[in-house]
């Protein structure tokens, strides 16, 4: 029997990376610095891990003379500023190894601090360019970094990614970094340290994920490994999503869904070689949300993905058949000889129930911003590497508009 062979023509990276996961999972934290070899290890946190949990405690304890101090005041969504300050602190403490720990906005804002202490030249000069009529690059970064070890609090799928991204109020799009020696060498998934973040937070991060874990499942001719991958990750946030708020002080909960995260990352790091899948929809929710919990510091990303995944998913089907039905059946809602609209609009429906279920908005007045300001916010997702790095068309922002009017 003749098959196509498209999906089993694919080359697969993997990155060296230790990972411990479980009850005293910190512990392994010494052995993890030794081995790097270094002597001057610097946390980087927000000031929830420093001043509300024991971690920066028992992190001090655990290190001994390796520890060379922290700075614990890293922001929603990783600002230019809180970034600068930490350079500065871990410079004066000759940091040689960073720890980030806590959520998203920590692991992203301390990749870049390597970066930093690494690179010379204009920091904007080494961010992503976004020259006029032209595709967006990212500058290759070649100058060794030192070693980061990510101790999660959330289950973000920053925790072993190379791309960052600051909030800077002085330019019209984010401060974007891409360099794959910022990945870390270690990822820790402490029990207590996973049980420190509220249930809302945690909510809010796995919807974002299963989000993007359902508009995966749309691609055709996936490797067997990325198949794999994205087909668990996606089960496991399907399960793991409504049990968040009722099951709060579920470690292993929050460990199944660091788990996802982690398993999503590893598929996009397959197929490499292959014209990487983008979905339109995807692309443009992304593009959407980032633009509001950037600009609005009440907006969490998950709230933002969810207050318009259904408009977006309405109002763009993708145009293969086949792409819909997928990603309709692992929704439960595809039925035989469904159009694309017809069944974009059957996962919109029940993107909105989950979410309603779940207590997250499913539209954008809900999020309580300003009507008047769309217009701002179709604008600030013009510059958006991984919604848009290359595809700008002049009516770009106009669409954006149009998708937010229908999202409100």
């Amino acid at each position: 029997m003749e098959m196509n062979l498209a999906s089993h023509d694919f080359r697969a990276v993997g990155f060296a990376l230790r990972l411990h996961a479980g009850a005293n999972a910190l512990d392994q934290l010494p052995a993890e610095v030794e081995r790097q070899k270094t002597r001057r290890a610097f946390v980087i946190c927000g000031q929830t891990v420093a001043r509300k949990t024991g971690l920066l405690g028992r992190i001090e304890a655990g290190l001994g003379p390796l520890y060379a101090g922290a700075f614990d005041a890293m922001d929603k969504d990783s600002s230019w500023p809180a970034v600068e300050r930490a350079l500065a602190s871990a410079r004066a403490a000759k940091a040689d190894l960073l720890i980030a720990v806590g959520g998203g906005s920590v692991v992203v804002g301390t990749r870049v601090v390597a970066i930093l202490l690494a690179e010379t030249g204009d920091p904007y000069s080494l961010m992503t360019q976004y020259p006029q009529g032209k595709p967006a690059y990212s500058p290759r970064l070649m100058a060794p970094k030192p070693p980061i070890i990510n101790v999660v609090t959330t289950p973000n799928t920053a925790m072993n990614r190379a791309g960052s991204a600051l909030k800077n109020d002085n330019l019209d799009h984010r401060m974007e970094f891409y360099d794959p020696k910022t990945r870390p060498v270690a990822l820790i998934w402490d029990a207590d340290a996973l049980l420190s973040a509220p249930p809302a937070l945690i909510r809010s991060t796995a919807t974002t994920n299963f989000s993007t874990a359902l508009r995966a499942l749309g691609a055709a001719d996936m490797s067997p490994l990325a198949q794999a991958d994205r087909r668990h990750a996606f089960a496991l946030l399907h399960d793991g999503l409504p049990r968040i708020m009722d099951e709060p002080q579920n470690a292993a909960l929050r460990i199944d869904l660091c788990a996802a995260a982690f398993l999503a990352n590893r598929a996009d790091d397959d197929d490499q070689g292959r014209r990487r899948y983008r979905d339109r929809t995807g692309g443009s929710a992304y593009a959407l949300a980032t633009a509001l919990h950037i600009r609005h510091g009440h907006v969490w990303q998950g709230e933002a993905t969810a207050s318009v995944m259904p408009t977006v998913t309405r109002r763009t089907p993708p145009a293969d058949i086949g792409t819909a039905a997928r990603i309709a059946r692992a929704l439960g809602v595809w039925n035989k000889g469904m159009t694309a609209q017809a069944a974009a609009e059957a996962t919109a429906a029940a993107l909105d129930d989950l979410y309603q279920n779940i207590g997250m908005p499913s539209r954008l007045r809900e999020l309580q911003i300003p009507r008047g300001e769309l217009p701002l916010l179709a604008s600030d997702t013009l510059k958006n590497f991984n919604a848009n790095p290359g595809d700008r068309p002049e009516d770009y922002t106009a669409q954006m508009l149009d998708l937010l009017h229908a999202a409100w």
